[in-house]
């Protein structure tokens, strides 16, 4: 246990050098005030070693919630002084350098006799992952007030940072508007081209002619449609590719990060529409699968298989992950695909194990570029350099348009969008998907 000295212990040893600054001349005087100086120190000394926290003041640190992602969280170093008389401390909380601290970690604070007091300050993720808040510094004076003595209290906490679920609401919400069930709270179901009968209406010009009821139109004697409602209980694959390409960074997120919210937004609002959502995170090899389910559980479980995901420097395996859904997934299901491509040979790896799907399931492939290539190759160039820029951004385009064409030829769905556009264009695919009844 460490220790500094006290404003107490600098004045009694400041009297002792008074009493030297009287020695001229008087020689004892002198030994007298270096005896007293040395004795001082030693009292000090012992002091600090005979001194110890006291039993009655318990020191415990707590979290306002869970930790995410761009999301404060307060931490609370709470102090309890259950003896008869007030105690005055200096305190110091060891909070991980990766976060963003906002407020005081550090106070000097008088809790009074059977009272308590806290530290509170805020910290701010910037990425998912595992984090270790260390051992709570705690200074108090010693029994004689010579010294400060310096211990550390508690054990190293290790906390979980997960997606922002709160981000994954709002591109839902953002993206859905009317049509989400939160804003039409009072709705049941969503009408569309689903293959669920809802009810009869009059016919309006526009009707598809399938859509007429003959038999309910010979009994009422005018032209009756019937209503379709989008079917529930659907299954939604999410399939997050955790290879090279989506280790590169967009401002102050990997591609993966934006995936991975993405996902999350996707599931919330599949949730919401009655459908079941999994999820499925690969590389080489399959890092964790969640099967499709729905509820709030499930939305833990999904934060808890997705908040130490790391994209990895390897080419991912889609026919291997391709295969685990097949043998994993029987029940035909809209399977979404979230990775990225720019060359031909991955490209020509994923259109192979797109093959693994069709016909029981329906792809979606959902490339997550960069920029915009198109803004970039519509400007003018005024450099070399820029004329090289719009040159690799076509050869890109090209190869990126011509894979997800075969795609579409192969009988799956096709998204090509930047990251920022990701969360919201997805969910206004799913939205068609169900409304058009193609699962």
């Amino acid at each position: 246990m460490g220790f500094v000295f006290s404003k107490l212990f600098y004045l009694l040893i400041a009297a002792g050098f008074v009493v030297l600054s009287l020695s001229w001349g008087r020689p004892w005087l002198r030994w007298a005030a270096l005896a007293y100086d040395v004795a001082l120190i030693i009292l000090a000394i012992v002091d600090a070693r005979r001194s110890q926290l006291p039993n009655e003041v318990q020191i415990t640190r707590t979290f306002s919630g869970r930790f995410a992602v761009g999301a404060e969280t307060e931490v609370s170093v709470n102090i309890g002084n259950a003896q008869p008389h007030a105690i005055t401390l200096i305190i110091k909380d060891e909070y991980p350098p990766q976060m963003k601290l906002s407020g005081l970690r550090e106070a000097k604070i008088r809790i009074d006799a059977r009272t308590s007091a806290a530290l509170v300050y805020g910290v701010t993720p910037s990425r998912r992952g595992q984090f270790e808040f260390g051992r709570i510094a705690v200074r108090f004076l010693s029994r004689l007030n010579l010294v400060w003595c310096q211990t550390n209290v508690g054990e190293p906490t290790t906390v979980k940072v997960y997606p922002n679920m709160r981000r994954a609401r709002e591109a839902e919400l953002k993206a859905l508007g009317a049509r989400s069930l939160v804003a039409t709270h009072r709705k049941t179901s969503w009408r569309g081209e689903g293959r669920e009968f809802e009810s009869l209406r009059d016919y309006v010009r526009g009707d598809e002619l399938r859509h007429i009821s003959w038999t309910a139109t010979a009994r009422r004697g005018k032209l009756t449609t019937r209503q379709y409602q989008i079917e529930r209980d659907q299954t939604i694959l999410i399939a997050i590719d955790g290879g090279r390409l989506m280790t590169a960074r967009i401002e102050q997120e990997t591609k993966l990060d934006s995936a991975v919210h993405a996902a999350l937004a996707l599931m919330s609002a599949a949730a919401r529409a009655g459908d079941n959502a999994g999820l499925l995170v690969f590389g080489r090899k399959i890092k964790s699968f969640l099967p499709p389910s729905r509820g709030r559980e499930h939305m833990d479980a999904a934060l808890e298989s997705l908040y130490a995901v790391e994209p990895e420097m390897i080419e991912p395996s889609y026919s291997r992950a391709f295969e685990f859904i097949a043998a994993n997934s029987k029940r035909r299901s809209l399977v979404v695909l979230l990775t990225d491509l720019v060359d031909e040979e991955g490209s020509k790896e994923l259109l192979a194990a797109l093959k693994l799907l069709r016909p029981r399931h329906l792809p979606l492939v959902v490339t997550i570029a960069d920029r915009d290539l198109r803004s970039v190759v519509s400007a003018v160039p005024s450099t070399v350099n820029d004329l090289f820029t719009q040159s690799v951004a076509e050869e890109i385009m090209y190869l990126r348009e011509a894979a997800l064409r075969r795609v579409e030829s192969q009988g799956g769905l096709a998204l090509d969008v930047t990251a920022a556009a990701l969360a919201p264009a997805l969910l206004e695919k799913y939205l068609q998907v169900k409304e058009r009844g193609l699962l």
